[in-house]
């Protein structure tokens, strides 16, 4: 998912499919990065049970670049119009 999004980086992996991945709808972005910060929080224990203590820092950076990739962009129209206010 992060790929398909500006600056995502290409993800070249030997467990990954060996075809490429459809293009995925935008709106997905936000589920992918709702799970990323469920994990990032350890609620699933993934960390403690998973990942070496020693690499956890490392893993974590990596999961919190990934959400700044699939963070939405900001909003295109302006929320308020203060010109106008006076």
């Amino acid at each position: 998912m992060a790929a398909q999004c500006p600056g995502g980086d290409h993800v070249d992996t030997p467990c990954g499919p060996e075809a490429p991945m459809p293009a995925f709808p935008t709106d997905l972005r936000t589920l992918a990065d709702e799970a990323l910060a469920r994990i990032v929080s350890d609620e699933s224990g993934l960390t403690s049970n998973w990942v070496d203590p020693g690499d956890g820092r490392r893993w974590r950076a990596a999961l919190n670049r990934l959400r700044v990739v699939l963070a939405p962009p900001p909003p295109t129209i302006p929320l308020f119009d203060l010109e106008g206010v006076r």
